[in-house]
């Protein structure tokens, strides 16, 4: 989801309503020269630590990490303190751009993203010779994946989607302001930012994405969500539905009480970092029994 208190991204919401909307650009994806060979001009570089395409994955980390950015973000501002966290535990860490619409990342159509993270992940596995990934997604880039998996064929290729914040049932808040600061209504918010329409609890996406219930044989998926989330409320309703040895549902607070980390920080809490760490060394979900040291 966008953040609305960034003037940096709202700047951005006013150069796509300005402009005459053009089909999102569409990265060339193919190691070694990818993500950012189509949109070099429009997004800054790869995060600290991602996007090493010789990187070859260990026995003790079998799986590379790709990290989804949310609506209006790029994956160096989304993942700029992960991944360099994730690299040092030895992990092949990737980040993607998508969805660039005039400019603005993760703003297409969010069937159009995840086709284009289905083109990411199969550059990523041609490049390590693993068979599977593992996905950690911020708000869009937690749900996204799912329409990826469930129908686009990603299941098989995916072993572990890890939500942070994740947009799972939409939201029932504010997703578009104008940049007036006046309150879009549903229409004018998918002119501005399809993906946002798309992301409206009760929109014809969330109905389809949903209409196969929440998960999909297969992969696992953590849910790591903060009470403090102004963005995607309710935050319950990024929980998803399915059997403990699959899903896991984690609120941030039930771990660490003191944190009041928000949505569009929580990429950066090092409390959400533990949560997704010990997530990844799992064969399945979370363990909902693991204990962070919280800071």
């Amino acid at each position: 989801m966008f953040r609305t208190r960034f003037p940096s991204l709202l700047a951005a919401a006013a150069l796509a309503l300005g402009a005459s909307l053009a089909p999102a650009v569409t990265p060339a994806v193919g190691p070694p020269a990818i993500p950012h060979a189509a949109a070099a001009d429009a997004l800054p570089g790869d995060p600290p630590g991602a996007n090493d395409w010789t990187c070859v994955p260990s026995a003790v980390h079998p799986r590379p990490v790709v990290l989804v950015p949310g609506t209006f973000e790029s994956a160096e501002k989304n993942w700029s303190t992960l991944a360099p966290v994730l690299k040092q535990q030895g992990y092949c860490v990737f980040a993607l751009d998508y969805g660039i619409v005039n400019g603005v990342p993760a703003s297409g159509p969010v069937r159009d993203s995840a086709a284009e993270l289905g083109r990411f992940v199969d550059a990523v596995l041609g490049a390590t010779g693993a068979r599977q990934v593992d996905l950690v997604g911020h708000s869009q880039g937690g749900m996204m994946p799912r329409y990826y998996m469930g129908f686009l064929g990603g299941a098989k290729k995916v072993h572990h989607l890890i939500g942070l914040a994740p947009s799972n049932h939409g939201t029932q808040g504010l997703l578009a302001p104008s940049p007036t600061g006046a309150v879009l209504d549903t229409e004018a918010s998918s002119a501005l930012c399809a993906a946002c329409a798309d992301q409206y609890a009760g929109s014809e996406f969330m109905a389809e994405l949903n209409a196969i219930g929440d998960t999909v044989p297969g992969p696992a998926y953590t849910v790591i969500a903060t009470r403090y989330d102004e963005v995607v409320t309710p935050y319950t309703s990024q929980a998803l539905a399915g059997p403990a040895k699959q899903v896991t549902n984690l609120v941030l607070q039930d771990y660490c009480p003191l944190d009041v980390i928000e949505h569009d920080q929580i990429p950066n809490d090092p409390n959400a970092w533990a949560l997704v760490s010990n997530a990844l060394l799992q064969d399945g979900p979370a363990d909902p029994a693991y204990r962070p040291v919280c800071v």
